[in-house]
């Protein structure tokens, strides 16, 4: 079998299936993305260049659905040159985020398309008018949400079947989509992700922490508004007046990856640092930016308390590698979170905009570490249960894909 994954960030969600597939006998594989990505073995991997921008500027609704049409151009433009070569593929894997699949049915149209159904934008009940709470979402709003799911209702029809990673992000797709779309994790590497293994941390002035030490860890792949870094920084001065000890391990970059940058400019961490001067003590709480993973694996096997705040979003994946390594978990009680956790029994939940109990929940963890312990092995376990790799996602993944390149439906949902 041949298959193309698509993806602008290759491999992106297709970091295990894609390598997977390309080890099967028989199967020639090529991956397409836009950014340069280390190589795969067994995989051709190719590189479409970045659009340009275009030279008017069209109806603010469009902005970004323009953007999509350039990027679904750019991507359809290498998979011809790949038809020219002589490259049909049975089935094409694609992200639809960045509307790099817009064209791939009149490139391929013999081809099965899956696509990787990962969130539909609706102006209610999910990101759009959580924060601040309360707060009506305004028709100016509503609008430009309903258009920019415009890329993807395209593809939507375009598709052969598609996957969505929970069953909440499946759930907030139209009725009419849903039954041509499984529920199937990319799963997480419980060998890798393991409670064993080396659980130490060296800060930048060279102290190392481990085990031993009162440790609370947040991580986000940015520090932003959608995984609560505000709310986090408000509940720093709770968490250490009760625990004066506590060393706050802080994982994250400055950039935005969802929702707007500061209207002061500059980045969320820096608007926070201005907010709390005077209120914390920094040399308490540190900034260590993005981890190399096996270094956010020894922070996650050591922390005693681990905070994980979202907006009805995407789930992370560090949330569930943070679990499969036996972290005692401090999680929002949102939608994404709550599919995954059940309160005292694999993890705690608390109100994403309480400050309060975000900092004295942290604090009741750290005080007595031993009580976590059947919340620490009743995390993994449900990592095990529900998201293994090696046993659950990636057999349910290759299934899927056998399944449709045969012309056959996938499950709906895979649990």
């Amino acid at each position: 079998m041949q298959i193309l994954f698509l993806h602008q960030n290759f491999p992106g969600q297709y970091r295990h299936l894609a390598p997977a597939m390309a080890q099967r006998s028989g199967n020639r594989v090529f991956g397409l993305g836009q950014n340069e990505t280390p190589s795969i073995p067994g995989i051709t991997q190719l590189r479409y260049k970045a659009p340009e921008a275009g030279k008017t500027t069209p109806h603010p609704y469009l902005l970004r659905t323009e953007g999509h049409i350039r990027h679904g151009q750019a991507a359809a433009r290498a998979a011809l040159q790949l038809r020219e070569k002589g490259f049909r593929p049975d089935l094409i894997c694609a992200h639809p985020g960045w509307g790099e699949g817009l064209f791939l049915k009149d490139v391929f149209p013999d081809a099965k398309l899956i696509f990787y159904w990962e969130f539909y934008f609706r102006a209610r009940g999910g990101d759009i008018g959580f924060e601040p709470p309360g707060v009506e979402v305004s028709l100016d709003e509503a609008a430009r949400t309903r258009v920019q799911n415009t890329i993807q209702l395209i593809q939507l029809e375009a598709a052969d079947w598609g996957v969505s990673p929970t069953r909440w992000q499946w759930s907030r797709y139209p009725d009419s989509a849903r039954s041509r779309i499984s529920v199937i994790h990319e799963g997480i590497d419980t060998a890798v992700a393991t409670p064993d293994g080396p659980a130490e941390f060296r800060l930048a002035d060279g102290r190392l922490l481990t085990r031993e030490d009162e440790v609370a860890t947040y991580v986000a792949r940015n520090l932003e508004p959608y995984r609560g870094f505000p709310q986090f920084m408000r509940a720093l001065p709770i968490l250490q007046r009760q625990r004066p000890k506590a060393q706050v391990v802080v994982v994250g970059g400055d950039s935005v990856s969802y929702g707007r940058a500061p209207a002061q400019g500059g980045s969320w961490r820096e608007v926070m640092l201005r907010e709390m001067e005077g209120k914390i003590d920094l040399s308490r709480v540190h900034f260590v930016g993005r981890l190399p993973y096996p270094q956010l694996l020894s922070l996650f096997r050591l922390t005693q308390a681990h905070l994980y705040l979202t907006y009805p979003f995407v789930l992370s994946w560090s949330m569930l590698d943070a679990m499969a390594c036996g972290a005692p978990i401090l999680g929002s009680a949102t939608p994404p979170v709550l599919e995954v956790i059940q309160d005292g029994v694999n993890g705690r939940l608390v109100d994403f905009f309480d400050p309060e109990a975000i900092g004295t929940g942290l604090a009741a963890m750290l005080a007595d570490p031993a009580a976590q312990a059947p919340i620490r092995q009743a995390a993994r376990q449900h990592v095990l249960e529900h998201y293994d790799l090696a046993r659950i996602c990636l057999p349910r993944q290759i299934a899927l894909l056998e399944a449709v390149a045969a012309g056959q439906p996938g499950p709906v949902l895979a649990e």
